[in-house]
């Protein structure tokens, strides 16, 4: 059976809920992995108010879709960071430029998630829990073994709690690898797991973009983590190095061609998403695959329509026979 085709709606925040709703199912897709921002999912009101939660799921229905995860990334990001004035971007107007107090929203706003997921009958919250030690990353000035693992054991501090309460709904969080937060790449997201002594709320929300870029091949990653991986991605990028052109990017804006590397609509990158079907397919992941739209270059619409056909065209199921199982000996 085919995986759920989903999509993103994080960079359509734009738009009302029923008008994404509307023009998901006008390009084909069987769901929307729900974003926790602007019009589409005030997770307050899904956790409390069950009439909220009904219309959301009277629109989804009025447009043959279905949600399996909803995303809160923003305020993830909060919980775990330390401030600076970019995460004014994320907290509503009542917090902005009081550390404590974004913090303090984030984490309801976390806990409230895991609530209103369970309520939306999805069972998988994706999101990033931010980091104290980004600004760490090139190791000068300094940066002592001591000062990382403090980092990490600040996110098992701050996010225990809200896992507890993930626990209490049997939902379960999905941490998208990414630069920025504390497990960006392969080791950190080890080291993670390790922290968090393996504990089974804490999974991936697999996205091979983050990961080409930096040098990793994706679906080896995903082998390696494969009993975490809870939901799924499928996003692209190109490397453009070229000489004059760095992986850092040069304080370029995404989509400048300048840039070392950018996010692609899907089939224009260099992930090789054969590779990670078949990955998968040995996992017996029957998840969603959820399309995050994100091509500067590209229009958005057009984009996400040839990317749902992209991934029909590319999921294809794994097989239950060898292939030369018909040869017989006479």
């Amino acid at each position: 059976m085919a995986r759920p085709i989903t999509l993103f709606t994080g960079q359509w925040a734009d738009m009302t809920f029923e008008e994404i709703c509307k023009f998901a199912h006008s390009v084909g897709y069987d769901g929307l992995e729900i974003a926790c921002w602007g019009d589409h999912m005030d997770v307050k009101k899904a956790a409390t108010d069950p009439e909220y939660v009904a219309n959301r799921q009277e629109i989804l229905a009025k447009y043959e879709l279905k949600c399996w995860a909803l995303g809160n990334h923003l305020a993830g990001q909060c919980v775990g960071d330390d401030w600076d004035p970019r995460l004014d971007n994320f907290a509503p107007s009542d917090v902005k430029g009081n550390p404590k107090k974004i913090r303090q929203w984030a984490i309801e706003e976390m806990i409230a998630t895991a609530q209103a997921a369970k309520n939306m009958g999805c069972y998988v919250v994706t999101g990033f829990t931010g980091s104290p030690i980004w600004k760490y990353l090139y190791s000068f000035p300094q940066t002592t073994e001591e000062m990382v693992e403090d980092g990490f054991q600040k996110i098992m501090t701050l996010w225990t709690p809200i896992f507890d309460e993930y626990d209490k709904q049997e939902v379960k969080f999905a941490l998208e690898v990414h630069p920025t937060e504390i497990a960006f790449d392969f080791y950190t997201t080890e080291r993670l797991f390790q922290t968090f002594n393996n504990r089974p709320t804490l999974g991936l929300n697999f996205d091979p973009s983050h990961l080409i870029w930096q040098g990793l091949s994706p679906h080896i990653f995903l082998r390696e983590f494969a009993d975490k991986v809870y939901h799924v991605h499928m996003k692209d990028a190109a490397v453009t190095l070229n000489g004059r052109t760095g992986i850092l990017s040069s304080h370029l804006e995404f989509g400048d061609s300048r840039r070392g590397w950018n996010f692609r609509s899907l089939g224009h990158g260099d992930v090789n998403f054969e590779e990670i079907i078949r990955a998968l397919n040995d996992a017996n992941y029957t998840g969603p695959l959820s399309v995050e739209w994100e091509d500067s270059g590209m229009d958005r619409e057009f984009g996400a329509m040839e990317a749902q056909e992209f991934v029909r065209r590319i999921d294809f199921p794994a097989s239950d026979l060898a292939f030369d199982d018909a040869i017989k000996k006479s």
